[in-house]
C-alpha cells in the first residue's frame, strides 16, 4: 500500500451524521464495535442512502446498520482452551491465534493496513497496540519467535515514517495520539537477540519518534508554558506530558464521552483533550489523572508531567546516545547524553517526594507533586534513575501500599476505574519487578513475581484464559472497572508470564 495514496479518514469523517446517530441510538453495547465495522459498500453511497432513508416513516436504524456493515469477530473467537496444556503450552498455542498477517486494505475500514505480521492483544482488541507490544515481545523472545518480533518492530518503524509517530493503535480513529514510548525498549530487546547493529538500523525511526515527543520545545519561552507534549519548568528544564492533537469525543467511545462531558464543568474542547491525553498514557482511566479521585469528570491529564513518560523518554535519549556512538557520530551522541542527564535531574527534582518516599507525577499548573501513589513511580527504578536510598524507600512503599495477595495494585485507591485498585496489570508488574532487581532488591521482587504468577496460573486452571487484568486484592474475583468487560487473550499477560516463568521452578508451570 502506498501511504501517499491511502485514505486515512476516520469513521466519523466518513459517515458523519450516520456515525453520530448510531452512537446516540443506544444500539451499541460497545462503541468500538461500530468504529471497527467494515462497510459493505462505498462510504459515500452508504451515507447517501442513510440521508435519503432516515427521513422516511418507520426507518429502522438498526436494520440499516446490519444491512450495510459487517462487524468483525473478537480477536480470539473460535479458540478453545485445552486445560491439559500447561500455561506455557497454552500461550505457545495462542501466538498463532493472535497473529495477524500483513493487512489487505479494505475500502472504508478504520484499520490502517500494516506491511508485516503482528500480534493483537485479544478480545475486542483486533489491532496492534503500541505499548502492549513491548510486553508481548518479551514473550515472543522467550518463545524464540525473533522473526515475528522483528516484523512488529518493522511495523512500528513504518508507522513512524508514515505518520511521524506511532499511533495508539493501527486504527484511523487513533491518529492524533500515541502511547507510552516503548519503541526504544523494543529496539533494545531485538538487539539482545540480533546484535548492536540493530540500533543503527532503527536510528532514523528513533530520531523521528523523539522529534514527535519534543515538538514545540523551541517555542517554549517562559517557565510554566506548554506546547503540545512539552512543558518548560522553572530553571529552564523541559519535561513531557501526554496530549492529543484532537479535542473532540473519542470515536470508539463517542456517546460515553459526550454524556460524561455534559456532567462536568470543563469546556468541551478542554475536557475531550484531557480524556484523550489519558488514553495516550495507556492508563485509561486512573485516579492519577483526576483532581478528585472518585470523579472522572475532574480529569486534568494535560496538567500533569507523568513520571513514567519522562523515564521512558530518558531511555529514548540514552538509546539515541548509544545509536549515534555506534554510528561514530560523537557530537550527536554527546548532545543526547546531555539531554538525558538534564531530564534525569529535572525528574529527580520534580517527581521525587521525600515525604512519601516515592516518585510521583507532577502537576505543573499547581507546581507540586500529585498526591496519588501509583506504580508509575517504579519506572525510575527500571531505568536506574534513582539512588540506592531512593530505591530502598520505594521498596518500602511498594510493600506497604501496593502488595496484595495476588500481586500489585496500580494505585491504592478504589475508584471504579480500571487502572486503580483492586486491579493488577502485567506490564506494571514487569516494570516493578525488574526495577527492584536493578537495585538488588530480589526478595521483594521474587515475592511480587510469585504472587502474580500464582494468580495468573490459578485463573488459567479455573477458566482456561489469560486475562487483560486481574483482581489482586481478592484473587477469587475478576478484575473490573473501566469502560468495557474484562478481555481474554491476552498479549501482554502472556508475554510477561512466559518471561517470569523462565526464571522459576518448573512446578509453577
Amino acid at each position: 500500500m502506498d501511504p501517499a495514496q491511502a485514505d486515512f479518514r476516520s469513521p466519523r469523517q466518513r459517515f458523519q451524521e450516520l456515525f453520530e446517530a448510531v452512537h446516540h441510538s443506544g444500539m451499541l453495547q460497545d462503541g468500538k464495535a461500530f468504529a471497527d465495522a467494515l462497510p459493505n459498500g462505498p462510504a459515500e453511497e452508504i451515507l447517501a442512502a442513510y440521508q435519503q432513508q432516515s427521513a422516511l416513516p418507520g426507518f429502522d436504524l438498526q436494520a440499516f446498520v446490519r444491512q450495510h456493515f459487517t462487524f468483525p469477530p473478537s480477536a480470539s473467537s473460535g479458540f478453545k482452551s485445552d486445560l491439559s496444556r500447561s500455561p506455557r503450552q497454552h500461550i505457545e498455542a495462542l501466538w498463532e491465534v493472535l497473529t495477524r498477517q500483513p493487512d489487505a486494505p479494505h475500502p472504508g475500514s478504520s484499520l490502517i493496513p500494516l506491511p508485516y505480521p503482528y500480534i493483537v492483544p485479544g478480545g475486542r482488541f483486533n489491532e496492534i497496540y503500541y505499548w502492549d507490544s513491548y510486553f508481548t515481545m518479551l514473550g515472543l523472545q522467550q518463545s524464540g519467535r525473533i522473526a515475528l518480533m522483528e516484523s512488529m518492530l518493522n511495523n512500528f518503524s513504518w508507522l513512524i515514517h508514515t505518520f511521524g509517530y506511532i499511533p495508539n493503535g493501527n486504527r484511523t480513529y487513533f491518529l492524533g495520539r500515541s502511547q507510552p514510548p516503548f519503541f526504544a525498549l523494543m529496539v533494545d530487546l531485538l538487539a539482545q537477540s540480533k546484535g548492536a547493529s540493530i540500533y543503527l538500523q532503527y536510528l532514523p525511526a528513533l530520531e523521528k519518534e523523539y522529534a514527535f515527543w519534543m515538538q514545540g520545545k523551541d517555542e517554549l519561552a517562559a517557565a510554566g508554558q506548554a506546547q503540545r507534549r512539552v512543558v518548560r519548568l522553572p530553571g529552564g528544564h523541559v519535561l513531557n506530558r501526554y496530549w492529543d492533537a484532537h479535542n473532540s469525543p473519542r470515536e470508539e467511545m463517542y456517546a460515553d464521552d459526550v454524556q460524561l462531558r455534559a456532567r462536568t464543568p470543563h469546556a468541551p474542547e478542554e475536557f475531550y483533550r484531557h480524556i484523550r491525553a489519558a488514553c495516550e498514557s495507556g492508563w485509561d482511566f486512573s485516579s492519577r489523572w483526576l483532581r478528585h479521585p472518585q470523579q472522572l469528570g475532574s480529569i486534568h491529564s494535560c496538567d500533569i508531567l507523568p513520571v513514567d513518560l519522562n523515564a521512558l523518554l530518558y531511555f529514548l535519549e540514552q538509546s539515541l546516545t548509544k545509536a549515534h556512538s555506534l554510528a561514530g557520530h560523537a557530537a550527536q551522541a554527546g548532545q543526547y547524553e546531555q539531554l538525558a542527564e538534564q531530564r534525569k535531574q529535572a525528574l529527580l527534582q520534580c517527581c521525587w517526594d521525600e515525604t512519601q518516599g516515592f516518585f510521583m507525577d507532577y502537576d505543573f499548573v499547581a507546581q507540586r507533586p500529585k498526591e496519588v501513589l501509583s506504580l508509575a513511580g517504579t519506572f525510575p527504578l527500571f531505568f536506574q534513575m534513582a539512588s540506592d536510598a531512593q530505591a530502598r524507600a520505594c521498596a518500602r512503599v511498594i510493600e506497604a501500599a501496593f502488595l496484595k495477595p495476588g500481586g500489585l495494585v496500580c494505585t491504592p485507591l478504589h475508584t471504579g476505574q480500571q487502572w486503580d485498585a483492586p486491579n493488577g496489570w502485567a506490564p506494571l508488574h514487569w516494570m516493578c519487578i525488574q526495577g527492584l532487581r536493578q537495585y538488588g532488591l530480589h526478595p521483594l521482587a521474587d515475592e511480587i513475581r510469585n504472587r502474580w504468577v500464582t494468580l495468573n496460573i490459578r485463573v488459567y486452571r479455573q477458566s482456561g484464559k489469560m486475562l487483560e487484568k486481574y483482581n489482586v486484592e481478592n484473587p477469587a474475583l475478576k478484575g473490573g472497572g473501566g469502560e468495557y468487560p474484562v478481555q481474554d487473550g491476552f498479549g501482554w499477560t502472556n508475554g510477561v508470564l512466559l518471561k517470569l516463568l523462565s526464571e522459576m521452578d518448573e512446578d509453577f508451570a
